[in-house]
């Protein structure tokens, strides 16, 4: 197809929303000089007549560093939504293929697992969501959920953290079992194409060299000590004595060899076997309690989606552990309001509906380890929003103790997400995480592979945190148990059935308030790289702030100060929440973006 502009900026662009309309043909790095030179120069001019081509500062009232360049894909065939362009681009080639979204979002999973093994690898776990597209006219879609989540060992108990210690962070005892192998694999046998080798292959030899991309730069030096003095990580991201920069090549041979067996061998090699056997060898060995068996019958959940509507949207999400139920609870109390415009009065309805959101989070936890589900299985519904409505006042805002939270629950942290729509109507947002930045720090030095620290998204039983709140015992540490996500993985499709959009996001409590946002961005009339990279709101009761980021309009969070609201301005560029989606028009097109908070850039053919 014929793209409405190229362009791509590979230096950092001013504190603005500056977006790029890519074609879905590849990007020819050598073209960046030039690029850059002709896009400033056209920028304003296109901007006037092309909607989706825009230039703009927003009202900054605080400029500490660049942002990040921001792209917007148009394709009409698919689209891949990842955080690194690598694996976006991998997964459309799976699609060219013949491949379809399973592939594709499998295949952009394992990339990231290897380019971003900071955020999810084959040592963690997650959740996704797939869209069957009808078959024949006189049938409808099908959307289903697949909930590969980490568990927790056989050996687990209440007991097993100590109150103030770290030890549900780093070393072998924080790592739950690890299910993104199995449930990427249950995904591919129910639904994929082409066969599982062709989809992995391509991230083993990736896994071989590739340049040091920005934010796994960025990231290396979170960690100096770990990366230079622990033998088991200098020797892939310090080769030479000194952390590797943006631009160098990186090697990870062991993984290569790791997804090699997996590609060939199938899925079951990583949870029997010389693989499954290295990997309880280290985990033993640094301090944790997972067993053979515990990799062997570690099981995938697949069900239904969970639907809701919000105005003529029907929007399918994960269920709990994860905060599906929360997205659908804020939809719910925010639909009875008429959010066409961005007003003070709806800014403070948002943030409300997010403490509300909040209140109802602490219910959640595995229904399968509940006596009573009924709560659970109350909090998506309309009736409930009715009767908590009741209690949002327009005029102010209110202390914590007025939202009703029965516990305090663990902040879990950052993940990997991928949206793919393909020629075909089917459509997948999938979740994977490995738990906070570079996980357990335990790095099997055999196999290549990074494990989580999931068991710290369990409650820790002890003491009431700084706010009064006792940990959650619906949360706590139990055999087999999964713990608590912020993760959602959502499917939305207009009223007539037809896909609308693919999404999902990164970064721990904060995941599903910027879901939130975007998606009432888009239906407020924005393109969509505009709602993905407007500034964002977030608030969870505790601590009892509203944290803005610093390009959010002035006079809207003024209206929430009048209204009572401790507003805190943050640097748009800190590690926050991370969005990427793709969306189809009725037209036939697609479009995707990928967050340019984490440097993301979608692919589309």
């Amino acid at each position: 197809m014929t793209p409405k502009a190229i362009s791509y900026l590979p230096l950092p662009v001013p504190a603005s929303t500056t977006s790029h309309i890519l074609s879905s043909r590849p990007i020819n790095r050598s073209l960046f000089a030039f690029v850059f030179v002709f896009a400033s120069c056209i920028g304003l001019f296109c901007s006037r007549w092309n909607p989706y081509f825009i230039t703009r500062t927003l009202d900054i009232h605080s400029r500490p560093r660049l942002r990040n360049p921001s792209f917007l894909i148009e394709a009409q065939n698919g689209a891949v939504a990842s955080e690194n362009i690598r694996c976006s681009e991998m997964g459309v080639r799976i699609m060219k293929e013949g491949g379809n979204a399973i592939d594709a979002a499998v295949a952009s999973c394992m990339c990231i697992g290897v380019v971003n093994m900071f955020s999810a690898g084959l040592g963690g776990g997650g959740f996704l969501a797939v869209r069957i597209p009808p078959s024949s006219s006189n049938t409808s879609s099908e959307v289903f959920v697949v909930d590969f989540r980490e568990t927790a060992p056989s050996l687990a108990n209440e007991t097993m953290f100590p109150a103030g210690g770290n030890s549900s962070q780093f070393g072998g005892l924080a790592v739950a079992v690890p299910g993104a192998v199995r449930g990427l694999a249950e995904a591919h046998r129910r639904w994929g194409k082409l066969p599982w080798k062709q989809v992995i292959e391509p991230s083993a030899e990736l896994a071989l060299g590739w340049e040091v991309d920005v934010e796994l730069a960025r990231r290396i030096t979170f960690y100096p000590d770990l990366m230079l003095n622990n033998p088991d990580w200098n020797s892939t991201f310090a080769p030479h004595g000194a952390l590797l920069k943006e631009g160098e090549l990186i090697r990870r041979p062991n993984l290569s060899r790791t997804l090699s067996i997996i590609a060939s061998e199938g899925p079951e090699s990583f949870y029997k076997g010389p693989i499954a056997d290295s990997l309880i060898r280290k985990i033993q060995a640094t301090g944790g309690i997972i067993s053979k068996e515990d990799f062997e019958n570690y099981t995938v959940n697949v069900y239904p989606a969970l639907e809701g509507r919000y105005v003529d949207k029907k929007i399918y999400v994960s269920g709990a552990p994860t905060a599906g139920p929360v997205l659908l609870h804020m939809l719910n109390i925010l639909e009875a309001y008429d959010f066409n415009q961005t007003t003070g009065l709806n800014v403070h309805r948002l943030v409300e509906s997010m403490k509300f959101g909040f209140a109802a989070r602490t219910h959640l936890s595995d229904p399968a380890f509940r006596n009573d589900t009924e709560t659970i299985h109350q909090i998506h519904t309309k009736a409930y929003a009715d009767s908590i409505r009741e209690n949002l006042t327009d005029d102010r805002t209110h202390a914590a103790q007025y939202y009703n939270p029965l516990f305090d629950m663990p902040e879990d942290h950052g993940t990997s997400h991928i949206s793919v729509v393909d020629k075909d109507g089917m459509a997948v947002a999938l979740t994977d995480t490995v738990n906070t930045v570079f996980a357990s720090q335990v790095l099997d030095p055999e196999t290549g592979i990074i494990l989580n620290n999931e068991m710290d998204d369990f409650s820790v039983p002890g003491t009431p945190n700084a706010f009064g709140l006792w940990p959650s015992p619906y949360n706590y540490p139990e055999p087999r148990k999964r713990p608590l996500s912020s993760t959602v993985p959502v499917i939305v499709e207009n009223a007539d059935g037809s896909f609308y959009l693919s999404v999902g996001g990164a970064g721990g409590s904060l995941i599903f308030t910027a879901i939130l946002q975007v998606f009432l961005h888009l239906l407020q009339g924005m393109n969509l790289l505009e709602a993905v990279e407007h500034g964002r709101l977030h608030d969870q009761i505790y601590p009892a702030v509203t944290v803005a980021d610093n390009i959010y309009p002035e006079d809207l969070l003024d209206a929430l100060r009048v209204r009572g609201h401790n507003v805190t301005v943050f640097d748009i560029n800190r590690i926050s929440s991370v969005i990427n989606i793709v969306v189809q028009q009725e037209n036939g097109n697609i479009f995707a973006v990928s967050d340019a908070r984490k440097n993301g850039i979608a692919a589309g053919y």
